[in-house]
């Protein structure tokens, strides 16, 4: 029997290359060899208010986007969050039996909620740590491909699971995070000592997936690096190191080989084949997007028949857990 695994991804900001290095590409090349549920969480995405019809939109661009980037619907089961309302009612059951002391530790909290003033960090963002272990354990999750940053919610989903099924006998399948070993942190192309993220992605800060070409040759252009001149893989200058490691991934090439190659030249010259290379790697997913959203019809019913696909596991899952606590 395959593992499952289960992968989720916010409707928010522009997708980029650290997003598609680092887990999309993942997620597409693994369902032959796992037993594949891919969501997109809009739930998450309104713990900070949106715009409703800038969600809207977003969503099914990213329902679209993940199917161009090679998530087969009739492979694995791709749908969004909100279709399947056994994710809020797990959440809020989970939420009776998490201490308050294991919510306190989520680091990513206290980073998000510092830049905010206390009175509009909502409840939502202090408690989205409960939806998303409701979200992996609705579907007796195996494995659950992760960055570093959001490890520490995978390990609390583990310690939920462990204590609900002490409590109640085994209830949960147990997941473990898989962190892919290159690419897993792609760093911004404007300061590669931070990660590269969806909310700065309208900045030379990232390469969104839908960037025109120009925009891709002009964003890593101006790509920060640093004054010395032998272009090598050197984890101590992260600029250089960055943009190797987004050519290795695009490229396909060893470090050795890629190393060989740029013997003797400049940065200008990286930063121009690499311009390239990315926008060659990305030509593929941004015409197959151009043809799902040119049909919306198409689209919405790929959108239903993944959330007619999820709710019977979801539902079965909720029904042990209710009948475990007495519900009902």
């Amino acid at each position: 029997m395959k593992k499952r695994v289960f992968s989720g991804i916010q409707p928010t900001g522009e997708i980029h290359i650290g997003n598609y290095l680092g887990a999309t590409r993942h997620w597409a090349a693994r369902q032959d060899n796992f037993d594949n549920v891919f969501c997109v969480v809009d739930l998450h995405a309104i713990t900070i208010p949106p715009d409703p019809a800038v969600l809207k939109r977003k969503i099914r661009e990213l329902f679209a986007l993940l199917i161009a980037i090679g998530i087969d619907p009739k492979r694995s089961i791709l749908f969004v969050q909100s279709h399947v309302p056994a994710h809020s009612e797990l959440a809020w059951i989970l939420n009776c039996f998490i201490p308050m002391g294991w919510m306190e530790r989520m680091t990513q909290f206290k980073e998000k909620s510092a830049r905010q003033q206390k009175e509009r960090v909502s409840t939502g963002l202090f408690d989205y740590p409960a939806l998303m272990a409701a979200d992996i354990l609705l579907y007796d999750t195996d494995e659950v491909p992760v960055g570093e940053d959001q490890k520490q919610h995978v390990e609390l989903t583990r310690d939920i699971a462990l204590r609900f099924n002490n409590i109640y006998g085994d209830t949960f399948v147990v997941p473990e995070p898989v962190i892919p070993p290159v690419g897993a942190r792609i760093m911004g192309l404007d300061d590669p000592t931070k990660k590269m993220s969806k909310s700065e992605s309208g900045s030379n800060h990232a390469v969104s997936l839908l960037d025109p070409p120009d925009v891709i040759r002009n964003k890593v252009k101006r790509a920060t690096t640093d004054s010395l001149r032998d272009i090598v893989f050197d984890v101590t200058r992260p600029g250089l190191y960055n943009l190797l490691v987004i050519y290795e991934l695009f490229s396909g090439m060893s470090r050795q080989a890629i190393t060989d190659h740029f013997s003797g030249k400049g940065y200008g010259d990286l930063k121009k084949e690499l311009a390239e290379v990315i926008i060659e790697g990305l030509a593929p997913v941004r015409n197959k997007y151009a043809e799902l959203t040119a049909e919306p019809g198409y689209l919405e019913s790929l959108m239903a028949e993944g959330a007619a696909k999820a709710c019977p596991i979801a539902e079965k899952t909720l029904t042990r857990v209710r009948e475990k606590i007495g519900l009902g």
